[in-house]
This record gives C-alpha cells, structure tokens and sequence, in this order.
C-alpha cells in the first residue's frame, strides 16, 4: 500500500511557518500586489480575415494592406501606442526573477492541452477550462492555476486561405484566440472565474518562432520593417545557382548539407547549428530552408533563405535585426496575454534559440547558451514583471544554461534536470541516476524552487540529456560502479529508457525522432510492471498502476518548486493505438499517440473524439467527478498530498541534501521550509516494502512527525539519522521538530 498522506483538517503547526517578507513587499508595503494597465489589440472582424476576391500578389496593394490587418507587429504597435507613458506600467519591481513569488501566486498547475480536451456539446475548450463546475473540482484537489496551452491561432496563410497548424499551434500566426478553442471574451471570463478561485491562468508567448501568416508573408514580400522579424537572407540573382529547386505546390525546400555549407562558403548564411531538432532525413536535415522566386510589394524578384530551428514552417525570430520588429512583435503578443485577455503567468516556448552568431572555419554556429538568448529573456521577463506578471521558460539546455538564463530572464524554469531521471528510477527501481542529477544541480546553483516539476505534457519524454551530452560530455560521473564520461552516460541512459520503455517491453510506447519516448504516465509505469498488452489490464494491475503514478506525483510535489500535472495525469490515460492516429504521425511525429482525448468532467461520455477530432484515450481512473466520490481514488489521494504539501510550504523550501541511502530504490530530499523547519521526503521506488535507516548531516536532532498523520514517528539521534517503513511506491513527507534549549520542544 502506498504511504499517501491521510485527510486532515486543522494543521497546529501553520502558525509556525512564516514566510519570507520579498523585497517588494519591504519597499513598497503599502501598494497594492499587482497593479496593471490596461490594452486591447486591433478588434477586425471575421468576414475581413479570409478569402477576398482579388489576386494575392504582393503588387496588389489590397492584399498587402489584409496582411497587414492580420500581422502581430502591427497589433503590436497598437498595443504599445496604448501603454506608453502610462503611469502604471512603473507600479511593479521588474529587475531581477522572483522565483518564490510566482511559486506563491500559484504552486499546482493543471497543463491543458487544447486539442485533446473533451466538452460538452456546443461548450468551447476556453469555456469548459472557465466552468465553474471544473473550478470547484481543481479547489477540491488543491490546483490553483491552468496553464491552457497555446490557444491563438497558428499555421499559416497560403494567399488568402488559412494552413493548419504544423507543430501543435506553436506555430502562431496571430494574437487572436483561435475559433477552434472559443473567444476572446471566454478567455477573460475564464481569468474571472479562476480568481475567484484563488486561481491563476498562465498562457504561452513562442519569442523563438512563428508560423508562417501575415508576418511571415510579409517579410517575403519585402515589407517595411516585416524582414526583420526574421533569420532570412535575400540571395542574389547570380547565386540562385546554389539554391535547391522548390516542388511545384510547396512553399518552401529544406537546404541539403552540401548546399548548406556552400552558401555557408560564400557567405550568405552562417551555415550549420550546433544541432539540427526534428531531424529526419529527406525532411529536416539543416535548419535553413529556402523560398521559391517570390515578387515583393515593388514588384522585384526575390529568393529568401529563412532560419528554422524547428519545423520548416516555423521561421525563427531575429532578436537583434536592426528594426527589432521581431522584439516588438514578443512583446506586443505577451502584453495582449496578460493586458487584453487577463492572464496572471506566460511560458516561454524554445526560448533558449534567440540568438545565432557565426563561428571560425566553417564550424557549427553558436546557437544555444548564446548572450543574446539570455540577453531577451531578460527583456521578456521584465516586461512581463514590470505588469504584474510571471514567466516560466521551458529550457532544454544544460543545467548552467538553465540557471544563466533563468538568473536575469524568467522566474521559474521547466525541470530538465530531472524529469527524464526520476522516470529511469521508477523504470529501472534505481535512483542513482536521479540523485546523480539532482547533486549536479545544487552544485551548480539550481535552486529546486525556481523549476516547474512535471508529470505527463504534450510533448515527449524527453531524454536528450543536453547538459551530459555537451557541455558535460568529457567531464566524469560515477554510475553503477564505474566512472564515465557525460556522453557515455548520456547514452546508457537513453539506451536504458528505449529497452525498458519501447520495443518488447513497452510496444504501445514509441522513439520520438532523436527527442525522446511518446507515452503517457500510465503506459511508463505499465511498462515498468511488465505489462505488454494495455488490452489485458485488470483492476488489480490498475491499483498498481495508481500507486506508482501517486509516487511520481509525491517526487514532483514533495519538494520546492512548482507541481505540475495534466489531463492525461488526472484520468490515467494510455496511449492511442497508432492506426488511430495513423495521419498524423505519418512523417515521424510519434508524439501523437500520447496526445488521446481526455473527459475531465464526463462532459461528453458518449463522444468517441474531442472538439477537434482527437480519438478518446483510454482512461484508468475515470473522470473526476467520479473519483472525488471515492476516498481511495488517484485524485482525492493526490488531493491529500497537495495539503500536506501546502500546509507545509513545502514549495517554497530549499533543498539543501540528497544523502546517500541504504537501498538502490530509495531517495530522500532533505529541505529547509521557510521558518527554518527541516524537512525530510523518503520515497521508495520498488514496488516492495522497505524499512531503512534515513541519515544526513543536514538532519538535526529532534522528534520526526508525519505531515500527514501529524504523528510522531521517529528521533533523530546524535548521527542524524532515523529509521523508517515504507510501503511499495510509497512516500512520506516529514518535519523535524528540535530540541530547544533547555531540552523543551
């Protein structure tokens, strides 16, 4: 049995957490928390947006002009005409991240996924995540913020029609809320509500990249300040020659190598990156891509070589062009989040790309970790600080840049660090690896409560292991024994992850290009209790199952930091059948298996797809109104921990120790609360029982009591140790309470 916590209603020890008075409530004590301003972007509407009847050519000043009223640069002039010189955009500090402030505004995160969530007939994704119905539900469990997802429209424009999203609508072409997930005026209604709740609502700015719509287009055609947006060279007439054919129906051809290195050569682009993301050969084997000849707004012809770290029709934005429109166009698209539509947090996607700069001899670019990336988030953090708001940047680069970047930009970062970690620890019954990764953040300065710790998102297990694999890749590391360089452990691991999730042992899990595993919460920890056939599931296998799941959940929350967890994570989804989704994932992107609709609040139990035609995933424990009603189920024991875990303060803690520990399947987080008050998390990752000794030089002498039960359970002796049980994937959460002097307590 897991050691979940037990319900509990009066806490005696919350008087004595006090927490830590921040700078701005110091200097500025008598203002209010957030004070904003207000704006609105460019209101066109629908019947101006498509199809008109006239040639869509950039001499034709009609169609420029349409592109115009769509592009986010221009709704991002007119947000700005608006704030400038408006007393309020000076009422909050901005300079530096706050990590505990954000923590605090809201330290559970529900992560939606737009495309995947189920409602009801004639319900809209942005009104069900507004629902009353779901508020109470998330109050009930404890989450206090919804991070929706990206919800603006994204894609592209192909004269005057509309293209669909490529990449999950992180390709956005707009500031306006796609039809498809509901309105503008739901989007606000959704931010009231969720206050009301003592919630937040947390919507995603892309400062890497857009789609390819009116800007994009734009650019192309040679627009005004448009160009500048982008990484993209205009390739004289005379070496045309050097640039590949475009197929007749496409609007663009990835570079080879070879014409890669020979533009490089004559140098018109800075040639190869230090990686080539989505790398898929015959699809993406450069990250430049070229136009066919295309007449600009003056009627010349012009060919373009465009910037693309990611997919082809996602072209990178340049944050150090002359015009600084693509700085402009960010900017303008975060205000309209959190000024127009009322959002409270803002991730930043692949915001570690923003800067590219040449290297000597032909050798790969400099493009991650670059002074510029770090350079604009400070930009992007700030502005957003400096309206009340907070950011949290999803990073996979090393764990330096993490803590680079995230000392001067964003508040909060994504766990890179150990998210694939601790899912090679449930997988392997071993966290050596995970307290390997987990040292070499706070030896590095990571501060756990700076880091958003996830369960299941829309993207893949991600196992790249940057920090290992290439600033780290010559150092040495002790696993199993032996020493190792940070590539070869970077590999092990990756090897280990394929033969214990994938293949035999997992064949409903599958590689994502050279990212990472597609797969649900549920079908890693199937696959770790070697189940082959999610067919064959029984009711006892689903008990196991959730008593895993719930020990991920305790690893994420028992520790500073944010906790969070989606959909997928709340109902136990597994993964679609790939002939479900056979479509999609047909160039590679395998990542759609994991991405089955989900009925959070049996809002459509009958619909066999969500809203947008994705196909329901199969569901372990139900949805939530039914788990609510049961004391044993995933969400009302998840519940239980969140209240131990804010009663605690345990999210705004350090942690301070990761000892070393008597069995290979155990791990224990010693951290500091903010009173002052150590606290100790012991969780096994074994589905057997343990009875171990705990011991660390950080652990003072003292009682050692349940946070759930508030019982007494231990002393800690004079060697700063304890023993303890703990039950197969389980997990405790406990406080030391000290001696004062004198010997009373």
């Amino acid at each position: 049995m897991t050691n979940t916590p037990a319900p509990q209603t009066d806490d005696p020890t919350d008087a004595e957490v006090t927490p830590e008075i921040s700078f701005d409530q110091q200097r500025f004590a008598a203002r209010p928390a957030r004070l904003r301003p207000r704006a609105r972007r460019n209101q066109p509407k629908p019947e101006d947006l498509w199809a008109r009847p006239f040639e869509a050519d950039g001499r034709n000043r009609a169609y420029v002009e349409w592109l115009v009223d769509q592009s986010m640069l221009a709704d991002a002039v007119t947000l700005g005409r608006q704030l400038a010189g408006h007393h309020l955009m000076w009422a909050n500090v901005y300079a530096s991240p706050d990590p505990r402030a954000a923590v605090e505004q809201a330290s559970v995160w529900y992560t939606a996924y737009p495309l995947s969530q189920m409602t009801a007939p004639g319900q809209s994704f942005l009104g069900a995540l507004g629902s009353e119905e779901l508020w109470q539900a998330f109050e009930e469990i404890g989450i206090e913020a919804i991070h929706t997802g990206p919800v603006k429209l994204a894609g592209g424009i192909s004269g005057w029609e509309p293209t669909p999203s490529i990449d999950g609508h992180f390709d956005r072409v707009s500031m306006a809320i796609d039809p498809l997930f509901g309105t503008e005026q739901e989007f606000r209604d959704m931010c009231e509500n969720a206050a009301a709740h003592g919630g937040t609502i947390i919507d995603d700015i892309v400062p890497g990249h857009t789609g390819k719509g009116a800007d994009f287009r734009l650019a192309e055609l040679n627009y005004q300040d448009y160009p500048g947006i982008y990484h993209m060279v205009d390739i004289p007439r005379d070496a045309w020659h050097l640039l590949p054919d475009v197929p007749e129906g496409a609007d663009a051809v990835n570079l080879s190598p070879e014409a890669e290195r020979a533009l490089a050569e004559e140098g018109y682009i800075i040639g190869a990156l230090q990686r080539v993301i989505f790398y898929e050969p015959g699809v993406k084997e450069t990250n430049w891509s070229a136009t066919p000849p295309i007449r600009d707004h003056q009627g010349v012809e012009r060919r373009w070589v465009y910037l693309h770290y990611f997919k082809e029709g996602q072209p990178s934005i340049n944050w150090l062009d002359p015009t600084f429109a693509g700085m402009r166009l960010v900017m303008g698209d975060a205000l309209h989040s959190l000024l127009d539509l009322g959002s409270g947090g803002l991730r930043l996607d692949a915001n570690g790309f923003l800067g590219v700069e040449k290297s000597l001899d032909l050798a790969p670019a400099w493009s991650e970790g670059h002074p510029v990336s770090q350079a604009a988030n400070q930009l992007i953090g700030s502005m957003v600080r400096k309206v009340g708001g907070f950011t949290f940047q999803e990073l996979n680069l090393t764990i330096d840049d993490i803590r680079n970047t995230g000392s001067v930009g964003p508040d909060l970062s994504y766990d890179f660090v150990t998210r694939p970690a601790y899912q090679v620890a449930l997988a392997t019954g071993d966290t050596e690896f995970l307290r390997l990764t987990l040292r070499e953040a706070i030896a590095l300065g990571v501060d756990q409560a700076s880091l958003v710790h996830a369960l299941q998102n829309h993207d893949e297990l991600t196992y790249e292991l940057v920090h290992f694999a290439t600033r780290h890749a010559n150092d040495t590391y002790s696993l199993g024994g032996e020493q190792v360089t940070g590539s070869v452990l970077a590999e092990t691991i990756r090897q280990t992850m394929r033969d214990r999730l994938t293949g035999d042992a997992g064949p409903y899990n599958a590689p994502f290009v050279q990212n990472g595993i597609a797969c649900t919460t549920a079908s890693v920890i199937t696959a770790t209790l070697g189940i082959t056939d999610l067919d064959e599931i029984t009711l006892a296998d689903t008990r196991r199952i959730r008593d895993a799941h719930l020990l991920l959940c305790m690893y994420n929350a028992f520790q500073p930091g944010v906790f969070a967890l989606s959909g997928w994570d709340l109902v136990g989804a597994l993964p679609l059948d790939r002939s479900q989704v056979k479509g999609l994932i047909k160039d590679g992107d395998t990542r759609w298996i994991e991405r089955g609709a989900y009925d959070l609040m049996d809002a459509a139990p009958e619909a066999a797809k969500s809203a947008s035609g994705m196909p329901r995933a199969t569901a372990l424990y139900g949805s939530l109104p039914q788990q609510l009603g049961d004391p044993d189920s995933f969400a009302r024991r998840l519940s239980r921990i969140l209240e131990v875990r804010k009663r605690s303060k345990l999210a705004t803690g350090e942690l301070v120790d990761v000892p070393e520990v008597p069995f290979r399947s155990m791990l224990v987080l010693v951290n500091r609360l903010v009173d002052g008050t150590t606290q100790v998390t012991v969780l096994n990752f074994a589905d057997e029982e343990l009875s171990a000794r705990v011991q660390s030089e950080h652990i003072p002498t003292g009682r050692v009591v349940d946070l759930s039960t508030l019982q007494n359970v231990g002393v800690v002796d004079d060697l700063g140790g304890f023993t303890v049980d703990i039950g197969p994937f389980g997990g405790l959460a406990l406080v030391i309470r000290e001696q004062e002097d004198g010997g009373e307590e």
